[in-house]
């Protein structure tokens, strides 16, 4: 089974070097970067709005807690977003890429 995951962070800079070190563990076999986004959120107790970059990660089921780990580890945020969705189907293909670029097909999708 595989997943993709969610993560904002404050900069493009910021996902980008949190995006290395998840691909260079083989946490993940692909990041998209998506610069640009405004986010409005509750913190604190009042509405508040940043501009960030969103990751888009794509790996397998199995790898999101330690994902979720590193993720939490390296980001600057007191409490990172890292939401992860199924992958219902798609190109069985790529999906077989995705099994084997994360953790290079070590486990079992």
């Amino acid at each position: 089974m595989f997943v993709v995951v969610l993560v904002t962070c404050p900069s493009v800079e910021e996902a980008r070097r949190i995006a290395r070190v998840l691909l260079e563990e083989r946490l993940a076999a692909c990041i998209n970067i998506v610069p640009g986004l405004t986010s409005l959120f509750w913190w604190e107790g009042k509405l508040d709005e940043a501009q960030e970059a969103l990751m888009i990660i794509k790996t397998r089921a199995s790898l999101l807690p330690e994902l979720t780990t590193r993720v939490r580890e390296l980001h600057p945020y007191e409490v990172p977003e890292v939401v992860a969705l199924p992958i219902v189907g798609g190109s069985e293909d790529y999906l077989s890429w995705v099994g084997e670029e994360a953790r290079r097909g070590r486990e079992a999708g």
